[in-house]
């Protein structure tokens, strides 16, 4: 009977390990569906891409928890789960090795080439095992994208060359794979080496499309912050009880508290656990912020988006140091449903100056369907009948412009999209928040993945205007 207990034990032991990969394969595949995520060029479901990643990792290793972040490396920066989320589900271990590999880089810090370098900089200092699963992220994109996107193949080349470069510590078989698929690539594009690190290009220059909003972009670009809608961030000292911590915020409806050291507040406190702790002081409970939960006061509401797609909470630091919280309900505000239509305006806008540019005189008629343009003559005649000024094309749906446009491949190509599908979709997304927002539609709840999407596609665009 003694003989037995440690096959039993090393059987419960196993059936642990395997329900961990499980269930990282079950929320990880379920999070990416609910928002229908696919490959960007094949159109599967990006669980394709998770799996290849997974085996590619149990191939080195067996650690259920490598594996299990293999399964999870994309799912708090493509999908409304937050690190915090992971964490509750699949504890500490796991959650840090998701965290080492999403990208900290936001909108705001500047290009493609200078987010790159930023999110580069922070896989260096990731630990050997986070380091294993990106070189196996980099083998499978590589083959996916050389395959399918020879032009856009060579940017990513030269900055898969640039991450190898700060990947050393990873499984050496993988690191020895990665190199080989990159030369595969270079070879099959005619290339006689891949790309150096610092040949990246972007891909494409910037538009100049006569676009004279100067003033408009500023504003919605630069006039709303997050200071615009973040609320006070209550505080304590570290060593406050933690019951007193407990009761006051109870008392306020609040979830979140600061806590102080020698008077700045250096991290912060959840309700939920204090209230699983209650005995001793509150600082005991504290986390510490990660860069990309920070945001400065002045910070664009692009970044603010950014933050709370990956965490529960964005904290606002100011002069005096972190005193603001914003989550994601207060999305809400009319301050930032106002910014989220600017910004789908102006891009309306620039539709219509390029399709009076490219096709004069009406001559993007014959690419519009005949009843949805039937649709735009009826309400141009009945603005005409009230005596408001209407012009043909103004009295098209957003989607129709958008569609005329991207039409024409190097329009397509100048907006960042890599195929017609792609861009197709996003027009959808874009016409689907737009009607939300002018419906008083709630849209934190369910625009989410939507409005993390657009708002990073938004500020692309507005950024090439």
């Amino acid at each position: 009977m003694d003989g037995d207990r440690p096959g039993r034990a090393q059987e419960g032991m196993e059936t642990l390990e395997e329900d961990l990969v499980r269930r990282a394969r079950r929320f990880a595949t379920t999070a990416h569906k609910r928002i229908d995520h696919r490959r960007r060029y094949t159109w599967q479901p990006y669980a394709v891409h998770l799996k290849s990643v997974a085996e590619i990792v149990s191939s080195v290793s067996p650690d259920p928890a490598l594996v299990a972040a293999a399964w999870l490396h994309d799912t708090v920066e493509d999908t409304p789960a937050t690190h915090y989320d992971i964490e509750g589900e699949f504890g500490k271990e796991v959650s840090s090795l998701v965290y080492e590999l999403t990208d900290v880089s936001r909108p705001s810090d500047g290009n493609r080439a200078t987010r790159k370098a930023i999110d580069r900089a922070h896989l260096a200092q990731a630990s050997p095992r986070a380091q294993t699963i990106k070189l196996a992220d980099l083998i499978d994109n590589c083959r996916d994208i050389c395959r399918h996107d020879p032009r856009f193949a060579r940017v990513y080349m030269a900055e898969m060359s640039a991450l190898l470069e700060v990947l050393t510590e990873g499984d050496s078989t993988l690191y020895r794979r990665a190199r080989r698929e990159l030369t595969r690539c270079a070879e099959r594009l005619g290339l006689q080496h891949p790309p150096g690190p610092g040949s990246a290009q972007e891909l494409s220059p910037p538009i100049n499309a006569g676009f004279h909003q100067g003033r408009l972009r500023r504003l919605f670009l630069e006039g709303f912050t997050a200071n615009d809608i973040a609320e006070p961030l209550c505080s304590f000292d570290a060593d406050t009880a933690t019951g007193e911590v407990v009761e006051a915020l109870r008392a306020h409806g609040l979830a979140v508290a600061g806590v102080r050291e020698r008077g700045f507040v250096t991290g912060y406190a959840l309700l939920a656990e204090l209230e699983a702790a209650p005995e001793g002081r509150c600082g005991s409970r504290a986390r510490g912020y990660s860069y990309d939960q920070l945001v400065a006061g002045e910070g664009s509401l692009s970044d603010v988006i950014l933050v709370l797609s990956r965490h529960a909470q964005c904290f606002v630091n100011t002069l005096d140091g972190v005193g603001g919280l914003i989550v994601r309900a207060d999305i809400e505000k009319p301050v930032v449903r106002m910014w989220l239509f600017g910004m789908i305006t102006m891009i309306e806008i620039y539709f219509v100056n390029r399709i009076n540019e490219l096709w004069p005189e009406e001559a993007w008629c014959v690419q519009v369907p005949q009843g949805r343009m039937q649709r735009a003559q009826e309400l141009r005649q009945e603005r005409l009948r009230r005596q408001q000024h209407a012009s043909l094309i103004d009295c098209l749906q957003l989607s129709d412009k958008a569609r005329i446009v991207i039409e024409d491949r190097h329009e397509l190509e100048e907006l960042g999209f890599k195929s017609k599908s792609e861009a197709e979709r996003t027009i959808r997304d874009l016409e689907s928040l737009r009607n939300n927002l002018a419906h008083a539609q709630s849209i934190s709840t369910y625009d989410w993945p939507q409005i993390v999407r657009m708002t990073h596609r938004i500020e692309e665009v507005v950024n090439l205007l």
